[in-house]
């Protein structure tokens, strides 16, 4: 797990942060990463941007974090002074692969 904290403080970094846990992942996320998302976005809150994406809606954030309080929380941050884009449609990973087998196979 890489080192998201202020250098000496021990407390989640204030600026851009990579790598912290994704609630988008297919695995369920551990109780200390899931702690370390919302101390992420509770520090960055009214201070900061924060851009997320996610393929989850929201009301599936509690079974993602396996905590509905938990969950609640950390939507009720991001949700505060927000702008949520929604899009729908296929993967452009699966779209571009598909295109790239139909090439190949009109090419045999």
């Amino acid at each position: 797990m890489p080192d998201l904290t202020e250098r000496g403080t021990g407390k989640p970094a204030p600026e851009t942060v990579h790598g912290v846990p994704s609630p988008t992942q297919h695995q369920p996320l551990e109780r200390s990463e899931e702690n370390l998302v919302f101390q992420v976005i509770s520090k960055r809150y009214e201070k900061g941007s924060i851009i997320l994406t996610s393929n989850k809606t929201f009301g599936e954030w509690g079974q993602v974090f396996g905590d509905e309080v938990l969950a609640t929380a950390i939507l009720d941050r991001l949700l505060h002074h927000c702008e949520v884009v929604s899009t729908n449609g296929n993967s452009y990973r699966l779209k571009n692969r598909l295109q790239a087998i139909e090439r190949d196979t009109d090419v045999a």
